[in-house]
């Protein structure tokens, strides 16, 4: 496992669109092992691949459940509302009030191709959404209402 540098706001590669992972090998587990361990040692509660410049739809998360990977992963329902502080590893030290679904239900795929289906909650909800967006190339400043 190695720790990665995170791409910072500014970087043309974190407005990129991901593209989907086809090959479930030992490169894709060691890039997730990566991914969490530079997650757990930036304080953070996900990490898309992008983050670390690797344009790949693959997402980590911990929002106090325990390590999450999800790769390819998307979101099949949404519901209800919340509305509280977000940051990102790629814009430190910024934190923004932003409006997530409350409960988020996400199809994924795990380290070995293996499909499953995840609902969340809160803080995991906003994570979902957060790092899915990412994969998509959109920050959560973009959601910044004017």
């Amino acid at each position: 496992m190695a720790i990665r540098k995170v791409v910072l706001y500014g970087d043309d590669i974190l407005r990129k669109r991901s593209r989907e992972v086809d090959k479930f090998d030992e490169r894709l587990h060691q890039l997730l092992d990566d991914m969490a361990e530079t997650m757990y040692q930036q304080n953070g509660a996900g990490l898309a691949a992008v983050q670390i410049g690797i344009l790949k739809r693959v997402i980590t998360i911990d929002a106090g459940q325990g390590l999450i990977e999800l790769v390819n992963p998307v979101i099949v329902e949404t519901s209800g509302m919340q509305n509280g502080p977000e940051g990102c590893l790629s814009i430190p030290e910024k934190f923004v009030d932003i409006k997530r679904p409350y409960k988020v239900k996400v199809r994924a795929f795990d380290r070995h191709g293996k499909p499953f289906t995840m609902e969340g909650t809160e803080l995991l909800a906003r994570a979902f959404c957060h790092e899915i967006d990412h994969l998509e190339g959109k920050l959560f400043i973009d959601l910044i209402e004017k």
